[in-house]
């Protein structure tokens, strides 16, 4: 039996998931760590540069187009069935996003890369969806563990690559004086690395799975329509009003940004309530589609299921809104990008996994909430090693013990984040409540990263990185309340 065990992870399809892993992998840190370097060295300031951080609403917003997903087989890909299909356009489209990508000069203009790297990040969450579907259909329930393991390995090993490879590259050819072309090279070497998942998708089959209602004109599109409307107003109001304050008046600039957003939020939804309030669209699938997994939630956890719902908000803020100004802070200490790129890029996704089997292991041991509880903790504490990394002497074994700290402390949050997510969830609902969840999980977090660099230019790392500290406080607070009223048990 142990040794049957050990086969599966050497079958066909576990193996497709590690390739398949690895193309999702990809292009994640290509979005963001290895982006926010680029940028730096082209002389971008840093509150422009964590302002790219808002990209990653991509990943955030992915759960409103995968209805589209199920439900609309892309023209032309059609002989490869419905989920090869999706999954061998959006293969080629981050390939072309990544093209695009190193055709651009951010030292010039920041218009071109902000469109192909948002697409980037589109397509690449759209074939997040896509491998998740292709996983759950294309094996039995006994299959989904080694599945999922070898997606997981696959994911890390791209995340290696993307991440500390991408910098290694541009080490190699000389990345500590800026030149676009050694940045062309490197995301020219990982638009090749795609064809790993290209190749995959060919050599795979489609799941034996019979999609019904596949429509070629669907409701879903129409909302996502919407949506792309309102967001689009949302984008041009955000713009239209100035922040009237100085880079010295932080607070006060921060409070007028917070209003900025609440009032572009309401315009926001105030188009989406009359459009959907027209004949353009049904709203008896709007609300089956996208109201009735959160309507089963509330109607779940009652009274509690808003302040559940504020906890999975800011969970994760205090080292999302630290990790996005980690790369610029190293480079500004005086470590160059092949130090990065070892200790932070490489050992750091090693540290993280290592965490990530404690953090599964405590939740095993000890129970969800405690495990969620303890993850909170460390994650804010590690941060304070970031201010105190930032008034110490540039030292590489500082750096290491701090990054090595860090991220065991991220690993281990981020596990029992994920047990604690997946006990909340609905069986008839499993893969869209989850959606939504990891979607009110970034989506906080990520827009507070974005004002991360005026913060530094205001009150300085050491300070910076104390208040994100802070900023888990409330959520220890969250965690010790819900964990007497609205526990979740193993």
């Amino acid at each position: 039996m142990k040794d049957k065990n050990i086969n599966i992870f050497f079958k066909d399809k576990t193996l497709k998931m590690l390739f398949l892993g690895f193309s999702s992998g990809l292009p994640i840190l290509l979005v963001f760590s290895t982006l926010s370097v680029w940028l730096f060295k082209a002389g971008i300031d840093r509150s422009t540069v964590t302002l790219f951080s808002w990209v990653g609403f991509a990943y955030a917003f992915k759960y409103l187009w995968s209805p589209i997903v199920d439900n609309f087989r892309i023209p032309y890909f059609e002989k490869l069935g419905h989920r090869r299909g999706w999954l061998l356009f959006t293969q080629l489209m981050i390939i072309i996003s990544l093209i695009l990508t190193s055709l651009t000069d951010p030292a010039k203009s920041l218009i071109f890369i902000t469109i192909s790297i948002t697409s980037l990040a589109i397509f690449s969450s759209t074939q997040d969806i896509v491998v998740d579907a292709f996983r759950i259909e294309s094996a039995p329930q006994y299959l989904q563990g080694p599945l999922s393991s070898m997606y997981i390995a696959g994911y890390r090993l791209a995340m290696l690559v993307g991440g500390a490879g991408s910098l290694w590259i541009a080490s190699y050819f000389g990345s500590e004086i800026y030149n676009k072309d050694v940045w062309k090279i490197v995301y020219l070497i990982m638009a090749l690395f795609m064809l790993v998942g290209i190749a995959t998708t060919l050599w795979s089959e489609e799941p034996k799975i019979n999609k019904k209602n596949i429509l070629k004109i669907n409701e879903h599109a129409k909302f996502l329509f919407i949506f792309i409307l309102s967001l689009a107003g949302f984008i041009f109001l955000y713009n239209f009003i100035e922040n009237p304050f100085e880079t010295s008046e932080i607070l006060k600039k921060f409070l007028f940004s917070v209003m900025r957003i609440i009032l572009c939020f309401s315009f926001f939804g105030i188009i989406i309530f009359f459009l959907i309030n027209t004949k353009y669209i049904s709203k008896k699938k709007v609300k089956k589609i996208y109201f009735d997994p959160i309507l089963n939630f509330i109607e779940r956890y009652g009274k509690f299921a808003f302040s559940i719902l504020l906890l999975i908000g800011l969970y994760r803020i205090a080292d999302v809104v630290m990790g996005v100004m980690a790369n610029i802070f190293y480079l500004e200490k005086g470590f160059n990008i092949n130090q990065i790129a070892t200790y932070s890029k490489f050992f750091g996704v090693f540290a993280t996994i290592i965490g990530g089997f404690l953090g599964g292991f405590f939740c095993l041991k000890f129970g969800t909430m405690k495990s969620l509880f303890l993850g909170a903790l460390i994650a804010s504490c590690s941060n304070l090693l970031f201010a105190w990394l930032a008034i110490s002497e540039a030292s590489i074994k500082f750096l290491i013990a701090v990054i090595t700290a860090d991220n065991i402390a991220s690993g281990f949050a981020g596990a029992a984040f994920v047990v604690y997510l997946s006990g909340l969830t609905s069986i008839k609902f499993t893969a869209t409540q989850y959606a939504l969840f990891s979607s009110v999980m970034l989506f906080i977090p990520k827009l507070v990263a974005g004002y991360s660099g005026s913060w530094v230019d205001a009150i300085g790392y050491s300070n910076y990185f104390i208040v994100t500290a802070l900023l888990g406080v409330p959520v220890l607070i969250l965690i010790i309340w819900l964990s007497k009223v609205a526990p979740i048990k193993n």
